[in-house]
C-alpha cells in the first residue's frame, strides 16, 4: 500500500470473439520504440493505464470497426494532419461473468491541435445500442435501453464504438481495450502516480483499496486498479462518483509524464510499450506504428489546462427504465457536443468536479504569464477558452483535485 505523505446483466448474449491479425510490416526495433511514445501519451490523456501502441515480438490483438474503409492507408511520419478520435475501452473480464465495458473514455483531438477533451461514459447509463455487426456476417438486434456496459459482451469492441458514435455524433476510427491485468502491469511501469485524498478510502470490492487517511499516495500495481475501479469507497457510491475520482488519477498521471520527460527517456518508453502490449486489443487502424507516431507527435505538444476531463452529462435517481441506473441528460450532452464537433474550446465551472472529487486546497499556485526578457519574443496571448458550460462535471489536467471519500 502507498504510504501517506505529509500534505494534509442478464440480457447479453455470448461474447463475439475476433481473431488476431497479423502484424503488417516488420519494423526494426528503433520504430518500435518510438511507435511507443503514442503508449505514454495516451494512458497521460485518458490514463487508466490506457494503450500501448507498439508492435513488439509478441502479437496484438487486433478487431476491425465497421467505418473502416478497407484498404486505407496509414498517415505518412510526421504529426497527425486534422483531428482524431480515440475510444479506450477498460474490460472487466471475470471467470464466470460475461465481459463487461467497466471503464469508456472518447479521447477527442480538435482539428488545429489546440485542446484535448476525454468523455467518460457511465458505464451503468442506459442508452438505445444499435444494431452491431457480428464477426461471421450479419447483425445482433438493436436495444432500446440497456446499460452501455453490455456492448462489449453483446457485439466486441465494434459495437461499444458503434454505441458511442451514435451518442455523440461523431465518427471513431480508432479505438483500443485493456483488461485489468493491463491497468496493473501499467501503472506498475509508470512508477506509481501521486492521488490526493481527503479522508479514507477503503472499499473491498475494489481490490480491497485501503487509503486509511487523508494525504498523498503514490499508487501502482493492484492499488490503482483498486482506486480507479472504487465505487462506494468514494463520493456518493454511484458510477458518477466513480468517473470524477478516476479523474482525481488521470490529472495527476498527464501531469507526471510531462514533468518527468518520459518522453526522452527510450528505455521507459520501451518498457511502457512491452508492458502493455501483452495485455491489448486495438482496433485495425490503431495497430499501425505510421499511425501511432504521428498522434504522438501531435499530443505532445498540447498544453495541460488544455487536456480536459469530462463526464457525459448524467444524473442518478431517474425512475422507469433508469431505475438504479444513470440517466443521460440530453440537452446538456448536445450542448457539449456540438461544441466538440465544431472544434470549440469550453471552459468548465471551477470546483465543478463531480461527486467523488474536490478542488486540492493545498495545490501549488498556478504559473503566472512573465514577461519576455529583453531580445526575446513575447509571449502569444492567451488562448480562447471558449463558453463555461454548467451541468458538466470535470476538470482539466492542470488542476489538482482531492479523491472525496464516501
Amino acid at each position: 500500500m502507498g504510504e501517506a505523505r505529509s500534505r494534509a446483466p442478464k440480457q447479453v448474449v455470448p461474447i463475439a470473439r475476433h481473431g488476431r491479425l497479423r502484424r503488417r510490416h516488420p519494423f526494426g526495433a528503433i520504430f518500435k520504440v518510438i511507435a511507443s511514445t503514442l503508449a505514454v501519451l495516451l494512458v497521460s490523456v485518458v490514463g487508466v493505464a490506457a494503450v500501448a501502441l507498439a508492435q513488439l515480438e509478441g502479437n496484438i490483438e487486433a478487431v476491425a470497426l465497421e467505418n473502416e474503409v478497407e484498404g486505407a492507408p496509414p498517415p505518412e511520419l510526421g504529426d497527425f494532419e486534422g483531428g482524431f478520435n480515440v475510444l479506450i475501452v477498460g474490460s472487466d473480464v471475470r471467470r464466470g461473468y460475461s465481459e463487461l465495458n467497466d471503464v469508456n473514455i472518447l479521447v477527442h483531438v480538435s482539428q488545429d491541435h489546440s485542446h484535448v477533451t476525454a468523455v467518460s461514459f457511465p458505464r451503468d447509463m442506459v442508452v438505445p445500442i444499435p444494431s452491431c455487426p457480428r464477426k461471421n456476417g450479419g447483425y445482433y438486434a438493436a436495444m432500446s435501453a440497456q446499460p452501455i456496459n453490455v456492448t462489449l459482451s453483446y457485439g466486441g469492441l465494434a459495437c461499444t464504438v458503434k454505441t458511442v458514435e451514435a451518442l455523440t455524433g461523431l465518427q471513431i476510427p480508432y479505438a483500443a481495450k485493456i483488461t485489468f491485468g493491463g491497468v496493473v502491469r501499467m501503472s506498475t511501469a509508470v512508477g506509481g502516480v501521486d492521488v490526493c485524498v481527503n479522508g479514507p478510502i477503503i472499499d473491498r470490492k475494489a481490490n480491497n483499496i485501503n487509503l486509511p487517511k487523508a494525504g498523498t499516495y503514490s499508487v501502482q500495481g493492484e492499488q490503482a486498479l483498486g482506486f480507479l475501479r472504487t465505487r462506494y469507497g468514494v463520493g456518493d457510491g454511484s458510477d458518477l462518483g466513480r468517473i470524477s475520482n478516476q479523474q482525481v488519477y488521470l490529472s495527476s498521471l498527464v501531469r507526471k509524464v510531462k514533468s518527468e520527460d518520459v518522453l526522452t527517456n527510450p528505455a521507459a518508453l520501451f518498457r511502457l510499450a512491452t508492458v502493455a502490449s501483452q495485455s491489448m486489443q486495438l482496433s485495425t487502424y490503431l495497430n499501425n506504428v505510421n499511425t501511432m507516431v504521428a498522434m504522438a507527435s501531435v499530443l505532445r505538444k498540447i498544453d495541460l489546462d488544455q487536456v480536459k476531463f469530462v463526464q457525459y452529462p448524467s444524473t442518478t435517481g431517474v425512475g422507469g427504465v433508469y431505475s438504479g441506473k444513470v440517466a443521460p441528460i440530453k440537452h446538456k450532452a448536445d450542448e457539449l457536443f456540438a461544441l466538440i464537433r465544431a472544434d470549440k474550446p469550453f471552459s468548465l465551472v471551477q470546483g465543478n468536479t463531480g461527486r467523488g472529487s474536490v478542488l486540492d486546497k493545498n495545490a501549488p499556485p498556478a504559473p503566472t504569464a512573465t514577461e519576455a526578457p529583453e531580445g526575446e519574443e513575447t509571449p502569444a496571448p492567451p488562448k480562447d477558452k471558449g463558453p463555461v458550460l454548467t451541468g458538466v462535471y470535470g476538470q482539466s489536467a492542470a488542476d489538482y483535485t482531492c479523491s472525496k471519500p464516501n
